[in-house]
């Protein structure tokens, strides 16, 4: 029998890096998973052992990869990917899935993309820092959303700096400085009626272009990161108010009730008033 442990992280709205589930487990000989693909980023560190992985590259195309003690391998939100352990030798791995909005711009900095899913660490300490977060979230379930949401930080940083590309990082960009501006205003006004050509004619910049390069930055639309946005302000108002439907939609900027409980349950999956019900 394979031990296991796993966890579902409760929903806290932590925007810029969440966690969503996690485990360990000492895989069965032969133990496999897929194929399959998620919504989100998850990563797998080998604690031991040996096994394949086998992932769609950029192309659509699979690729398998041998995968040992030391190393791991990150999934893409979307990516297609099938995975199992050794026969004579199964993993033992630890597990993190994750995302927020600026995970591609910090994975940018690492040698992990789709078409290299593999983690291999130039850092043996930071590797071990990294695993002993990882193991740390698995253990210490009960502690607060806050407390282990800390952790995912120090995981996220240990990651990043034990898999950091060789490459040069550029100096900043006009590009990030839209970005910047885009977002801080966002922040201050997803409360009114704003449009994707308001924030772009904001930063001074035509909306195709705009749209673009905050694509490539921040990994989703303007309009999903605005939807995004408003519908995590909404869960506040939810639940930390007895405000009405219609008065929290109109709090994050939608005047309809309708078309705020239509984008609610585009993210979430159920009503605001399901979604309240269930975070009594």
């Amino acid at each position: 029998m394979s031990n296991i442990l796993f966890n579902i992280f409760p929903r806290e709205n932590f925007i810029d890096l969440g966690m969503y589930q996690y485990g360990y487990e000492q895989c069965e000989p032969g133990h496999s998973f897929g194929p399959a693909s998620r919504n989100h980023y998850l990563f797998h560190y080998i604690i031991s052992g040996t096994g394949i992985l086998m992932a769609d590259n950029a192309k659509g195309e699979t690729q398998t990869y041998s995968i040992k003690s030391g190393q791991g391998f990150l999934i893409f939100p979307g990516q297609i990917t099938t995975y199992y352990a050794d026969q004579a030798l199964p993993w033992e791995y630890v597990w993190i899935e994750f995302d927020g909005l600026r995970v591609k711009e910090a994975l940018d900095l690492t040698e992990l993309s789709v078409d290299h899913p593999v983690y291999h660490s130039h850092a043996k300490d930071l590797r071990g820092q990294m695993q002993d977060e990882m193991l740390y979230i698995v253990h210490h379930a009960a502690e607060t959303p806050f407390h282990l949401i800390g952790h995912l930080y120090l995981f996220f940083d240990f990651l990043i700096q034990s898999s950091r590309t060789a490459k040069p990082v550029k100096s900043s960009k006009m590009s990030d400085y839209y970005i910047k501006e885009a977002i801080n205003y966002i922040e201050q006004n997803f409360q009114n009626d704003i449009s994707i050509e308001d924030i772009a004619a904001v930063c001074g910049i035509n909306r195709s272009y705009f749209g673009k390069i905050f694509r490539n930055s921040i990994g989703r639309s303007p309009q999903e990161f605005l939807m995004n946005y408003r519908m995590v302000k909404a869960t506040e108002l939810l639940k930390l108010t007895s405000l009405s439907i219609a008065e929290i939609g109109s709090a994050v900027g939608y005047e309809n009730q309708l078309h705020f409980s239509r984008a609610f349950k585009t993210i979430y999956g159920i009503s605001p008033r399901e979604w309240r019900n269930q975070h009594k």
